[in-house]
């Protein structure tokens, strides 16, 4: 049985290709045509791996000591997250530059509703080419982009054809496109999922249309069993939602040893603190909830937070609800195998109430001189003596 999709938006699945690995590329033009892997750390995982890497099997997840293994000539380079989230923003910058419309999905991936914007700027197609150009001379990196009716559609368009590749599905051709796909391309089939549509001797997107509904919502529930049926049609009414603001900001660290020193790993938790505010304060925002989390070396983990009476955006206020939180859990000696902190609950202003004897000029307007200093001599510039003492002690 056919069924009509009838939509007229056109959307946009933008994708920058092997996104970590492009970046470190674009800044050590030297890395070009060599395997290159993000990620570090005999306990660390890949963060990304680009294409010459994914020939020896490396994917992200994937343990580091693993794919070290399958390629030892491969370079492996450790996260450089504040990098990437500046060349992210800037990318970002040139999707909105053609539609207001811009959902990003993470740092290197975004919906764009393109049907406004096509009578100043072109089809779809046109949009999408002067997309791709635009990010290649301005950033130095490639991309890959779905052109297509719905978000769904316009997906799947992207992923089949990567790498720095544009593939147009329009309304008549969907159905021929999406059918003959395997049932782990659809939104919300995972491996247990799958499981049991493949007990049910479906393996294709057409395998499930063809299945009748009230079948599969038996096998799956309402919501996941309809949600299913509708997409294997094609038919997908959502829309693409505007950039909405942070909801968290967060900072984690494996570490290659277990740390059991409480001192270390406050130290680390202050590095971490400053990674994070430097941020939220980078984006002009403010924390109300701060939370740290704990994993031990059984790999059991402890979550606390904290909500504040006023959200604040000091790293030496951060800090003191981090230490805190981490003095509160009482686990003297107990082996960590990482730690990490998190600001949610974020505004874009703070109001601010004057305490019984607090100076004029504190923390805040320090720790203002101190951004803009390291944004003229660099991030490294100016830290904390505790970490300064770290981090010469990690050079010997």
């Amino acid at each position: 049985m056919s069924e009509e999709i009838a939509t007229q938006a056109t959307i946009l699945h933008v994708d920058m290709d092997a996104f970590f690995a492009s970046v470190a590329e674009r800044d050590n033009p030297e890395l070009k045509g060599k395997a290159v892997v993000i990620g570090m750390g005999a306990r660390g995982v890949v963060s990304a791996a680009n294409y010459e890497a994914r020939k020896f099997g490396i994917h992200s997840a994937m343990p580091v000591g693993r794919a070290r293994r399958l390629a030892p000539h491969a370079i492996f380079l450790p996260v450089d997250m504040a990098r990437y989230q500046e060349v992210s923003e800037h990318v970002m910058e040139i999707f909105h530059s053609f539609t207001p419309w811009v959902e990003p999905i993470s740092l290197d991936e975004a919906f764009l509703d393109v049907t406004g914007s096509q009578k100043l700027l072109g089809t779809g197609r046109e949009i999408a080419v002067a997309i791709r150009k635009k990010v290649e001379e301005q950033e130095g990196i490639t991309c890959s982009v779905g052109i297509a009716p719905s978000k769904f559609i316009a997906k799947l368009a992207s992923a089949n054809c990567k790498p720095n590749g544009m593939l147009e599905i329009t309304s008549d051709r969907i159905l021929t496109f999406l059918h003959p796909l395997p049932i782990q391309a659809m939104w919300g089939v995972g491996p247990k999922t799958a499981e049991v549509l493949e007990r049910l001797g479906l393996r294709t997107i057409e395998d499930i249309a063809k299945l009748p509904r009230a079948t599969l919502i038996r096998a799956l529930g309402e919501a996941n069993g309809a949600s299913l049926y509708e997409l294997a049609w094609g038919r997908d009414y959502r829309d693409v939602t505007p950039e909405e603001p942070d909801r968290s900001i967060s900072a984690a660290e494996t570490f290659a040893q277990d740390l059991d020193n409480p001192e270390e790993i406050l130290t680390e938790f202050l590095r971490l603190t400053e990674r994070a505010t430097a941020r939220l304060r980078d984006r002009d925002l403010f924390a109300k909830t701060i939370s740290i989390k704990v994993r031990f070396a059984d790999f059991s983990t402890i979550n606390r937070s904290k909500t504040l009476p006023l959200p604040i955006d000091s790293t030496h206020d951060v800090y003191e609800v981090v230490k805190g939180l981490y003095q509160a859990l009482r686990i003297e000696r107990a082996r960590l195998r990482l730690v990490g902190v998190s600001l949610e609950n974020l505004s874009e202003g703070a109001p601010h109430q004057m305490m019984l004897g607090e100076r004029e000029v504190g923390w805040r307007q320090a720790e203002g001189a101190i951004d803009q200093a390291r944004a003229r001599f660099g991030k490294g510039s100016v830290r904390p003596a505790r970490l300064i003492s770290a981090s010469e002690d990690d050079e010997d």
